[in-house]
């Protein structure tokens, strides 16, 4: 095989996609080809990059003797005709299988015999677009992200017949560039996509059944989740408003129709409604949010109203939570009910894991209009959290929640009272984060250790979703599913036997078999 550092490199496609492909392989060293059937549009590419490397160049980030090796390396070509002799051809263009497949057999025709064929596509099948080739062992998915020189991680997708040497060699070739290869088989949104569909599609959930507003989940989401000392950079709407509903929605209708209507994957009627009426994001200035000059524009966050303490004391429910909760809430300033059954005049505070409040007070024979939920899955002790989040079953005394709410803010943290939730709002975002990234696992769609760093580096989640689910332990998180499972009967909500299994033998959820 020719040595990496002498492949050529085709591009097919110059939009931003292909000219950010072509700038990371001719900043790598690689001699690179473009091609787009617009007349002009190779040359505006080589343009753009040029441009976008002189700014580099101002600011002192990139030496100018390394700009003009890069320009010189790239090349606009008139015809395909041109990429003969190139070691690779990516391919970016129109997400059309119809198209594709057509330029791929023109591809073929073109190279030579051992030149490898790839396509950017994020939504297609690669083994259908191989099926028009004579050679389809040669051909794969590339899967870039923009910005292509800003995003560190590439999915190398094997179709059905893609040779491992083809799979081998651009996991290499990829290393050389400084960005993170992760292997995955060809399913329906590959790999990033896929594990993608719990966080946004879970929140939407949460506000479409009327549990919390956007601005709460998204609140929650950022200052109450975290993982190795960080969170969410971005809430699910926020993120949903940045991407674009027209882009995410219809990557959630298609992996759920793909997947024969998965319930895990089930799109959302509130997202569908707001592509309909144009509430785009941020690229429309409206989405979940009004944006003005850019920037987003919420209502700020309600203070609990004042008022006295309408009760004398706190009692606490059992479970594994109870001395730490009983430790905070003295600390807050409460006094401790310490009967074994609450008095007349006392909070009842619970900690359910998956359950709702209505469930886990009626469930123990506690009073639901003094029962107030908390939600103890991730940090809540005093001075030690920026969220705490609580929540009221239907019957509980409102001005008693807000008390409670008050009480539970008393140390300078927010508190979130949102309604009665299978799973509050966190437990059952991150716990579906976690279940649809084993699903993935369970099909050995791809590696556990190429799961974690794919939705790392492509999402910019704090952790890998399977090492969150490790950091909140896998039985835990089982609990938190076959909670919600057992409230709504909702099959989205089942662990997977790869979860289980783990769960039960206290493995990692990062251990392949």
């Amino acid at each position: 095989m020719k040595p990496f550092e002498a492949f050529v490199v085709g591009v097919v496609g110059t939009g931003a996609m292909g000219r950010g492909i072509a700038q990371l392989f001719a900043q790598s060293g690689h001699a690179v080809r473009l091609f787009d059937a617009a007349s002009g549009a190779a040359r505006s590419a080589c343009d753009a990059v040029a441009d976008t490397l002189r700014k580099q160049v101002d600011k002192g980030k990139l030496a100018p003797e390394a700009f003009e090796a890069t320009m010189a390396r790239m090349s606009p070509v008139a015809a395909l005709a041109e990429l003969a002799g190139c070691d690779l051809v990516v391919e970016a263009i129109v997400e059309n299988l119809e198209v594709k497949k057509r330029l791929f057999v023109e591809l073929e025709a073109v190279t030579g015999p051992d030149a490898l064929l790839v396509t950017n596509t994020s939504s297609l099948s690669v083994t259908a677009i191989a099926a028009a080739c004579a050679q389809p062992a040669r051909v794969a998915g590339y899967h870039f992200f923009n910005p292509v020189p800003l995003m560190k991680v590439v999915e190398v997708i094997r179709g059905a017949r893609t040779s491992s040497a083809t799979a081998e060699t651009l996991v290499a070739l990829t290393r050389r560039t400084g960005h993170a290869p992760v292997v995955a088989q060809d399913t329906p949104g590959f790999l990033i996509n896929h594990a993608g569909r719990g966080y946004g599609p879970e929140a939407l959930r949460v506000v479409a059944e009327g549990v919390a507003d956007v601005p709460t989940v998204d609140r929650v989401m950022r200052e109450q989740v975290v993982f190795n000392g960080s969170g969410f950079r971005l809430g699910p709407f926020e993120l949903l408003d940045l991407t674009g509903l027209d882009v995410s929605h219809p990557v959630m209708e298609s992996i759920y129709r793909q997947f024969y209507d998965e319930p895990r994957f089930r799109p959302s009627a509130l997202a569908a409604q707001r592509v309909a009426g144009g509430l785009l994001g941020r690229k429309t200035g409206e989405g979940f949010y009004r944006y003005e000059n850019g920037a987003p524009v919420a209502a700020p966050e309600d203070e609990p109203p004042p008022g006295a303490t309408p009760f004398a004391r706190v009692w606490v429910g059992p479970g594994p939570r109870q001395a730490a909760l009983r430790e905070l809430a003295v600390a807050l300033g409460a006094s401790l009910d310490d009967a074994a059954q609450p008095r007349a005049d006392s909070l009842v505070l619970i900690a359910p894991l998956g359950l709702d409040a209505t469930a886990a007070c009626t469930d123990a024979g506690l009073p639901a209009e003094r029962t107030v939920a908390i939600d103890t899955l991730f940090p809540f002790a005093a001075k030690a959290c920026k969220r705490r989040v609580l929540m009221a079953t239907p019957a509980t005394d409102p001005a008693l929640a807000q008390a409670a709410r008050r009480l539970f803010a008393a140390d300078g943290a927010r508190a979130s009272l949102i309604r009665d939730s299978a799973g509050f709002v966190a437990q059952r975002v991150v716990a579906m984060v976690v279940a649809v990234a084993c699903e993935i696992a369970q099909q050995r769609i791809a590696s556990p250790g190429d799961i974690d760093l794919a939705v790392r580096l492509g999402l910019g989640y704090p952790t890998g979703p399977l090492s969150m689910g490790d950091a909140l332990g896998a039985a835990t998180v089982a609990a938190v599913l076959e909670g919600m499972h057992a409230c709504t009967g909702d099959p989205r909500y089942r662990p997977s036997p790869w979860m289980r299994r783990r769960a039960r033998l206290g493995l990692s959820l990062l251990h392949a078999d």
